[in-house]
């Protein structure tokens, strides 16, 4: 597959590890911000090939890891309702809530689908317009798009009984609440490639210079994450505070400006809790009040849902960069992927997930 099997190269891969390992002259932690990042570090034993003083830890960066343990009691509750077909990525019908998760849902008798877009969603509001057809939308920036685009469409169409449950989530506000922590412990970023894709990297720069904190713009394949890494232990070698680009192919300063348009007129920023974490300023969108008809949790009023974490499971910590997977005493004792106690256990990039799968 052209232009993937090459950034999959062993030799060039290891050609760029040599390069770190000779720019490297003291210890440094960087933080990988994306799931799907952590999850090629570990899938590739990349952590493994890197010199000792490149210690890599795992940040937020997995939507359905961060969705906070309420927002999946409400979407549970909905989804047990007789009328609504609830839609979904895979994803989420494994993650526990308080004590279920969708696929049990399911089991039980409800209306639970996997969609591969939340236009499908909308194509079955359609089909069954004696069905309310509710779509639960996730996600960093990078599906921001979609999600509002199947917004746009339902209201060209006319249709009444479609709407989407959002929990939407950013990125450089868990950058700022990740740096600004008295425990943080970061000390260079390996920014989201897909996430830069739609909105460019413009908003990193005032962060680094805040915190004093280098970053690098990363894609996901083994080079361009070595690429990342080898950029961001420059940027720290040399003192500078900057945010480099390392993945051109994809990502540019401004990013996608029509796609940020689109988010802009449907979403607004807002305060928004992070399971595990607590609740991050300005940290994600909701939809603006003149899309209230397509709200999901005010059509099906289920605004007051509140939930506990279980008090075993350190995904938290693990989201923050301050302890790994294998640290959790629960860590493939109680908490497996057929009885997970949190998101990263079973989301396909969860870093939990990652650990279990790959380092056993």
């Amino acid at each position: 597959m052209k232009y993937v099997t090459e950034y999959r190269d062993a030799e060039l891969v290891k050609g760029v590890i040599e390069e770190i390992r000779r720019t490297v002259t003291r210890p440094w932690t960087l933080m990988e911000i994306c799931g799907g990042q952590t999850h090629a570090i570990v899938r590739h034993g990349i952590d493994q090939l890197l010199p000792p003083e490149i210690e890599l830890v795992h940040g937020p960066g997995c939507p359905v890891c961060v969705t906070p343990l309420e927002l999946i009691d409400k979407a549970l509750a909905i989804a047990s309702r007789p009328e609504v077909i609830f839609c979904s990525y895979g994803d989420m019908l494994r993650v526990p809530g308080s004590g279920r998760d969708l696929f049990s849902v399911r089991a039980g008798g409800g209306d639970v689908r996997v969609v591969y877009s939340p236009l499908d969603a909308v194509t079955l509001a359609e089909k069954h317009p004696d069905k309310q057809v509710v779509f639960f939308a996730i996600g960093f920036e990078t599906t921001a798009p979609p999600n509002v685009m199947s917004v746009l469409q339902a209201q060209r169409l006319g249709l009444k009984n479609f709407s989407i449950l959002v929990s939407h989530v950013r990125v450089p506000p868990a950058v700022n609440a990740i740096l600004g922590s008295p425990s943080n412990r970061v000390q260079g970023f390996l920014l989201a490639g897909h996430v830069c894709a739609i909105m460019g990297y413009w908003e990193y720069p005032p962060l680094a210079k805040k915190f004093r904190t280098p970053m690098a713009v990363t894609g996901f394949e083994p080079l361009d994450i070595v690429q990342g890494i080898l950029k961001a232990a420059q940027l720290l070698e040399q003192g500078r505070v900057e945010v480099a680009n390392a993945y051109p192919r994809a990502v540019t300063l401004e990013g996608l400006k029509p796609a940020q348009a689109a988010i802009q007129r449907v979403f607004m920023e807002c305060d928004h809790k992070w399971r595990g974490i607590g609740m991050i300023p300005m940290s994600g969108w909701r939809l603006r009040p003149e899309f209230d008809e397509f709200n999901a949790e005010k059509r099906f009023d289920v605004g007051s849902v509140r939930a506990e974490e279980s008090p075993l499971c350190i995904a938290g910590e693990i989201l923050q960069g301050l302890k790994k997977p294998h640290h959790c005493s629960a860590f493939g004792k109680e908490c497996t992927p057929e009885r997970p106690l949190g998101a990263t256990m079973v989301s396909s990039e969860g870093a939990c997930a990652a650990y279990y799968k790959y380092k056993g």
